[in-house]
């Protein structure tokens, strides 16, 4: 059966891509076209892709479009510039299954499956956590302060020898430097040695409030992607600077022309695909940017420069206006998926770029989807939250057959906000933990205000029964992460809530084994290097935690 709803996809800009920086001459990288699954049937409408020399493993899979619980949105979509394929210069997408060589956490989660968060080794046997430094960011705007807020993860990076001497603010450091980037409400990205919480280098101003997470290049480059949260200063948008000279060489401006919402914020962590040269961010505007960015990295030289071409991806859907991109795009191989804030969740083709299939939320999308791989192909958690219901309603989490779009199992949980003068969100904001090794039978979820306060929820990967649920005192927006022993090989897991708390979980049972009370409400994600965890509160603070 048809459902009530219309998406419908442009590429836009094909013909005439649009350049933000000055170009380089003799920068853009040649082509790739991925070759499709050897078994795989073209559907109607789609170009067929020519063989090219594989790297790193990046092989192409093929949605399914034909299960019957599924529109025939192929019917429904136009392309700006008709039916031919993207032209070579934005090339079709098929992401390595490895994203980085680097060591550390450099876009929000971890990776395109946004799973991890957490890198390195650790001993976690007593299940205890002590401050090891503090930091303060700026005061920022009345409003807003400074620290960080929803989704608010810092990049931690271990810099490899030769990109840190191109970087002269990095010149007094040592070697072996691992450095955090933390954006912040402030307004500004900060600087700081993991070891000692000392700054690094200044500040990078860029005008407006950050509430999302910043991504760094995954090859290496002195290369940050910082997406604005809140106008203010400057025109709202997503940035990229060098991180040699702090120039910065890319803009996206989140109040584009083609865009169907007039909203400008970018709250998704962005992901760059180390085999194309090519960058994908979403946008609150409702756009799906896919980015030839033509970078040129000369660390002998000390310069980095872009020469990027856009391609827009809009969609829309019949029902809603709302169609904002909040969460981080995940992406496996040629596949992304994200939902919105209409109630749509998606998968695009980044070989054809146009959706291979769609189904309806039921509300708000904000957490990002992540990625598992079972059986035959990637399965997705996706969760949503309660707001276009209204006051009160179900949040729901689904298992989803990421090549059909088929629902494998679904859980609703009743929530409660408040609105009026005093709004409260109710749902699931946190981005839900697929669980590996030990917890690898399980999916854990944060529920907000569901009904009341917050906990966080372990439900079988299998279909969906509740294992354990552990009560919190207030609602939680901050993404779990997993933290592997690494003697015994139990995981725990790191939650914050929005009264300051963080915890350390036992994810076997649920048990909490120590809380730490930090100065501030808690909205952003930990990122976590070896026994080290970075978090940033509301209150200004950006904290080195180490485990014990």
């Amino acid at each position: 059966m048809r459902p009530p709803w219309v998406l419908c996809a442009a590429v836009l800009g094909c013909a005439s891509p649009t350049r933000t920086a000055t170009p380089v001459p003799g920068s853009a990288t040649a082509p790739l076209t991925p070759t499709p699954s050897p078994t795989a049937t073209p559907t109607s409408g789609t170009a067929a892709a020519t063989a090219a020399p594989r790297r790193r493993g990046a092989e192409s899979i093929e949605p399914e479009r034909d299960e019957p619980s599924l529109a025939p949105i192929r019917h429904d979509l136009f392309l700006g510039s008709g039916e031919a394929p993207p032209p070579p210069a934005l090339r079709p997408q098929v992401f390595p299954d490895r994203y980085t060589d680097v060591d550390g956490v450099l876009t929000f989660r971890g990776d395109p499956s946004r799973t991890g968060g957490a890198w390195g080794r650790r001993r976690v046997e007593r299940g205890r956590l002590e401050v090891a430094w503090t930091t303060r960011t700026g005061p920022g705007t009345p409003r807003w302060g400074g620290g960080a807020g929803w989704t608010g993860e810092p990049v931690i990076v271990r810099w490899p020898e030769v990109v840190r001497h191109s970087m002269p603010a990095l010149a007094g450091t040592g070697p072996g430097l691992v450095e955090v980037i933390q954006g912040s409400l402030d307004g500004s990205v900060h600087f700081l040695d993991l070891a000692t919480g000392r700054r690094t280098r200044a500040p990078l101003r860029t005008g407006n409030p950050i509430k999302g997470s910043v991504s760094l290049d995954p090859r290496g480059y002195p290369l940050l992607f910082v997406g604005q949260g809140i106008p203010g200063e400057r025109p709202i948008g997503l940035r990229a600077y060098s991180l040699v000279d702090h120039a910065e060489v890319l803009f996206l401006p989140g109040l584009d022309g083609a865009a169907p919402r007039r909203w400008g914020a970018f709250d998704g962590s962005g992901l760059l695909n180390r085999d194309t040269d090519t960058f994908l961010v979403g946008g609150e505007n409702g756009v799906v940017y896919v980015v030839d960015l033509g970078t040129a990295f000369d660390p002998i030289a000390m310069t980095v420069s872009l020469a990027p071409r856009v391609l827009r991806y809009r969609f829309r859907d019949a029902r809603s206006d709302r169609t904002g991109i909040e969460g981080s795009l995940a992406i496996h191989r040629n596949l992304a998926f994200f939902g919105d804030n209409g109630g749509t969740i998606q998968a695009l083709d980044l070989r054809t770029f146009r959706p291979a299939w769609a189904l309806e939320a039921g509300d708000d999308t904000d957490a990002s989807l992540v990625v598992d791989l079972e059986g035959r192909g990637p399965v997705l958690y996706a969760a949503t939250e309660v707001d276009v219901q209204g006051e009160s309603g179900l949040a729901r989490v689904r298992k989803i057959d990421g090549l059909t779009g088929r629902v494998l199992w679904e859980r609703a949980f009743p929530c409660r906000g408040e609105r009026g003068a005093r709004k409260i969100d109710a749902g699931i904001f946190a981005t839900p933990l697929v669980g590996r090794d030990d917890l690898a039978d399980r999916v854990l979820v944060t529920l907000s205000r569901c009904p009341e306060r917050g906990a966080l929820v372990a439900l079988s990967k299998a279909d969906g029964r509740e294992i354990w649920r552990t009560a919190l005192r207030t609602d939680a927006w901050s993404s779990p992460t997993a933290v592997r022993d690494e003697v015994d090989g139990r995981t725990f897991v790191l939650q914050g809530d929005r009264g300051g708390r963080l915890h350390v979980v036992d994810g076997a049972d649920g048990r909490v084994l120590h809380v730490l009370r930090l100065d501030g409400t808690i909205e952003a994600s930990p990122a976590v290097f070896d026994d080290l965890v970075v978090l940033a509160t509301r209150a200004g603070t950006i904290y080195g935690i180490r485990i014990r």
